[in-house]
């Protein structure tokens, strides 16, 4: 595996603006251009956005390494295998697509945003809870921790930041997927899961930016 840091060319930022449209669909196609392929190959990679200031800044974790299509971006790559031990206290963030699966009237089970889900289920139990930051962060917190469970960690809740929940518009005003930032500790259970996390991701619309765990040793 590769973990690669895409940036714009120093001095030719222009440039490089100009060959990004705005949205997370853009993205999506943009960053394919990094990794030729025949038409209908599987995506082998996950990447996040993650802008210092006004700098554009784009981090990849792939099976092959990225080919810049043009001078007007700088790539870097280095071999990517995450060396973990059960009991490693880590510094994570992660951009998600919470969703949790129901299952309706017509026997199909769906898809929905956890947040529209608890709101929806608050507004049924006739809670005051069925809006506001405390929703989107219970909500958002318990869907972390079910993953956790399942994929070799456990978050540290009092340190844990749930911010920027985005609802992502499609064709027709539509909502195709909701986005939530995460930053906070954790500790590895699973080494050997939670390192198949790191490569493969977390969650779903991994395609539009979501999904990729980024970690560190506490400093």
């Amino acid at each position: 595996m590769h973990f690669s840091v895409i940036t714009p060319t120093p001095g030719r930022e222009n440039e490089a603006t100009h060959q990004l449209f705005p949205g997370v669909y853009a993205e999506h196609q943009w960053l394919w251009r990094f990794f030729p392929s025949e038409a209908g190959s599987a995506r082998d990679h996950i990447f996040r956005r993650a802008d210092q200031g006004q700098a554009m800044r784009f981090y990849v974790v792939s099976k092959r390494p990225p080919v810049a299509f043009s001078d007007a971006w700088s790539v870097k790559t280095r071999p990517y295998a995450p060396r973990l031990q059960a009991g490693d206290e880590l510094e994570f963030e992660l951009r998600a697509n919470p969703v949790v699966t129901r299952k309706h009237e017509d026997g199909k089970s769906r898809r929905h945003d956890v947040v529209m889900d608890a709101k929806r289920r608050a507004k049924e139990e006739g809670s005051e809870r069925a809006s506001g930051y405390s929703l989107v962060r219970s909500a958002c917190t318990a869907w972390l921790n079910q993953q956790g469970g399942q994929h070799g960690f456990l978050i540290d809740e009092v340190g844990l930041s749930v911010d920027g929940y985005t609802q992502h518009v499609g064709k027709a005003d539509s909502i195709r997927f909701s986005s939530v930032d995460f930053r906070g500790g954790l500790r590895v259970t699973d080494p050997e899961a939670f390192a198949a996390t790191l490569t493969s991701g977390l969650g779903h619309a991994k395609a539009f930016g979501c999904g990729l765990m980024l970690v560190r040793r506490p400093l």
